[in-house]
């Protein structure tokens, strides 16, 4: 027993020096690295010279703002006074307080979970039976579809069709065939506004996530089909699943950044059919409640607050699908 607990004794330190010499062998690997990429960096200068005014800009007009966004968000900042830090007091408010900002992030979850990957879905699967049409029906159905995320403000033709009267055409088809007697107010009535905004995005779902999913489809290179059909691939769905899907995983990211940001950065929609405060708040999201604080309130601190939430939701929604993209045809 006293053999054992002496080797014991001697294999820890063992252990220890064999991480410290690990740690520094990942060092020295990445400062190698570093040293490669910069040489590599001077060997191109003229690229980056090229790459300088967009890299600027983009700085100055994406960069910037969120770095300045995730500062203003730990201070009280009126726009007419000088900024004031005080720490994690809007973050505190928001979580704690704020029972409208917890009804906007359950609204924007919910709007999020259904709309999200049933637009991502939907998407694909209109690209994927388009793509099998003829050259000149194809064009005219990428149109037709496309349409309604370029449209503008065209949604707001839904609330004529959810109108709370008899002349709303809604009401006028269900009271015409017997299934209600009075009108009913889909869009002042929280029972409803949800599902219908819900709907209206879905509609407007089909935007550029669509179009890459066209063109990853038409650069797909029909010779992996041949392959594949030799290796044993025998139907439509293998094909999907372990030719044409790995060979558009950009454009399947892409996609899924696409429909990330439309589904969190739900506003127009709500506020446009629901108006602005909705009912109850039924129909409030995470950006509502920050145009509320930031562009009528002039809160801009508890609005940086709140924007730095929602970025933060929106990038560990994006790790997640990246995870999820990963596996596929695998």
């Amino acid at each position: 027993m006293a053999q054992q607990g002496t080797k014991t004794k001697q294999d820890k330190p063992a252990a220890t020096g064999q991480r410290e010499t690990y740690f520094q062998k990942y060092v020295m690997l990445r400062k190698h690295n570093v040293k490669v990429a910069w040489r590599k960096a001077k060997m191109n200068k003229s690229c980056y010279l090229f790459l300088a005014p967009y890299a600027i800009l983009f700085t100055m007009f994406f960069i910037f703002p969120v770095i300045a966004s995730i500062y203003f968000g730990f201070t009280y900042y009126n726009v007419l006074e000088s900024p004031r830090f005080i720490g994690l007091n809007n973050y505190i408010s928001l979580l704690l307080e704020d029972d409208i900002f917890l009804i906007g992030i359950k609204n924007t979850l919910i709007i999020a979970l259904v709309t999200g990957p049933l637009g991502y879905i939907l998407s694909f699967l209109f690209a994927w039976l388009i793509n099998e049409l003829p050259r000149w029906v194809r064009s005219v159905a990428v149109v037709i579809f496309y349409a309604p995320s370029i449209a503008g403000n065209c949604f707001v033709i839904f609330s004529v069709f959810f109108r709370g009267d008899a002349y709303g055409y809604v009401n006028a088809f269900l009271m015409n065939i017997g299934i209600i007697d009075t009108p009913i107010l889909w869009l002042t009535n929280p029972q409803y506004m949800l599902p219908i905004c819900m709907l209206v995005i879905l509609w407007m779902s089909l935007g550029a996530g669509f179009l890459s999913f066209v063109a990853g489809l038409q650069g797909v290179d029909p010779a992996l089909f041949e392959a594949g059909c030799i290796d044993g691939i025998r139907n439509r769905w293998q094909e999907l699943w372990f030719i044409t899907l790995p060979s558009m995983k950009p454009m399947l990211m892409f996609g899924a950044v696409m429909t990330i940001t439309t589904s969190f950065g739900v506003a127009d929609v709500t506020m446009q059919l629901c108006g602005f405060p909705s009912t109850d708040y039924a129909v409030r999201t995470i950006v509502s409640h920050m145009i509320d604080y930031g562009s009528l309130r002039y809160e801009m601190g508890y609005a940086c607050a709140i924007a730095s939430i929602l970025f933060l939701m929106m990038i560990l929604c994006n790790k997640a699908i990246q995870s999820l993209l990963r596996r596929v045809g695998t």
